[in-house]
């Protein structure tokens, strides 16, 4: 042996089968004698050569997982496609930019661990659209209703997972329904499944929230008075009382039972939120700052869910038509639909004043309740 070099002698012997005594029904001619002169050189080189067909035997049944989860995901699109009113919901309510993330094998449906809780037209739609800007953010395509009505949360948790994306580790998943905020019964019930997941909830001044809230409903209104009915015959006409006419009674005092208002009345829902999750587990996002600037906003969200900041100005443009930011990203270029920025219809100025000064105790309370000033119009 030379010094630095180690000797390996291998020995390859042919015997013949007649001088040995064969095996019963073995028809061979000759047997193949291998020797190694050192034995854990070739336990080294055994070991080398499984690992090799195992990691090729790897890579064939990632493969065939990979082929078999596309079949099902393929499936279960055609599936969905067979649902009218799940799919109505899909095409209203689908994005236009590119998912984030690819349906590989290691993706999965899981259950959101962040939910947007509300409040409703105060912009829930928009921030999870520029929330979906994130690489490590992966939406529920619709409003999923899950915790606050009973028809569906009675389906359990399996069903809710379901309606969630796809998405990889590392990935949060979210999904925001407006009503949740204003249903009793959703605290305990998200509590339930989740202890420790993050709510996100967003506001508005609360005049400004009651008459988007009127002109959506009103729209609504008008929708359903020009449809037909099965018969035929035109719908009879729906009322279409004014915004001042409904918020103020005869007697001039503020109509708290109309649900625009009562809806605004954001201290008696909070409440109940405080009384099962920790503060520090609510995020209040300024709605009226987000439309008007949104990246300071969905900075503090950033940083409230424990992701990289990566949203920016590049991932806006202002829409001068619209009069609101749309959004962009890598691959494309995305406005709200028409019906989020409607034009609000003129309100008496003397109304606003006095349903301000109503509103003006309510808002201190709520701001009690999450220890800071929003700085809304008194």
């Amino acid at each position: 042996m030379t010094s630095g070099v180690v000797s390996i002698t291998i020995c390859a012997l042919w015997v013949d089968c007649t001088s040995i005594m064969p095996a019963e029904n073995d028809t061979s001619d000759c047997i193949l004698v291998v020797g190694v002169s050192r034995p854990k050189i070739a336990a080294a080189f055994l070991t080398i050569a499984l690992l090799s067909l195992f990691l090729t035997f790897h890579i064939l049944y990632d493969s065939a997982v990979y082929s078999l989860h596309t079949t099902t995901v393929i499936g279960t699109m055609d599936e969905t496609v067979n649902d009218r009113d799940e799919t109505q919901q899909q095409i209203d309510q689908s994005p236009v930019m590119i998912s984030n993330t690819a349906h590989f094998s290691l993706t999965n449906r899981y259950l959101p661990q962040a939910i947007i809780i509300g409040v409703r037209k105060c912009g829930t739609r928009a921030l999870l659209e520029m929330l979906f800007l994130h690489p490590q953010i992966q939406k529920a395509a619709g409003e999923v209703h899950f915790f606050d009505r009973d028809e569906n949360y009675e389906k359990g948790l399996e069903w809710y997972r379901r309606k969630m994306p796809y998405s990889s580790k590392g990935q949060l998943t979210i999904e925001k329904s407006p009503s949740y905020f204003v249903t009793p019964e959703v605290p305990e019930r998200i509590r339930a499944m989740n202890a420790s997941v993050k709510l996100l909830l967003i506001v508005r001044e609360p005049v400004t929230r009651a008459i988007s809230d009127y002109t959506q409903l009103r729209t609504h209104v008008a929708t359903a008075s020009t449809a037909i009915t099965v018969e035929g015959s035109p719908r009879p006409p729906q009322s279409s009382r004014s915004f001042e006419e409904l918020v103020i009674r005869a007697d001039g005092s503020i109509n708290e039972s109309y649900r625009p208002i009562a809806i605004s009345l954001y201290h008696n829902y909070m409440h109940r939120w405080l009384e099962v999750f920790s503060r520090e587990q609510i995020l209040v996002v300024n709605g009226d700052q987000l439309i008007e600037d949104p990246v300071p906003q969905l900075r503090k969200i950033e940083n409230f869910l424990g992701i990289e900041p990566k949203i920016g100005r590049h991932n806006f443009y202002f829409n001068h038509t619209k009069g609101f930011y749309c959004l962009r990203n890598e691959t494309s270029e995305k406005c709200l639909r028409e019906s989020k920025g409607r034009r609000h219809p003129r309100v008496s100025p003397i109304v606003v004043t006095k349903l301000r000064k109503f509103f003006s105790i309510h808002n201190q309370r709520f701001f009690e309740l999450i220890n800071e000033d929003l700085n809304w119009p008194e």
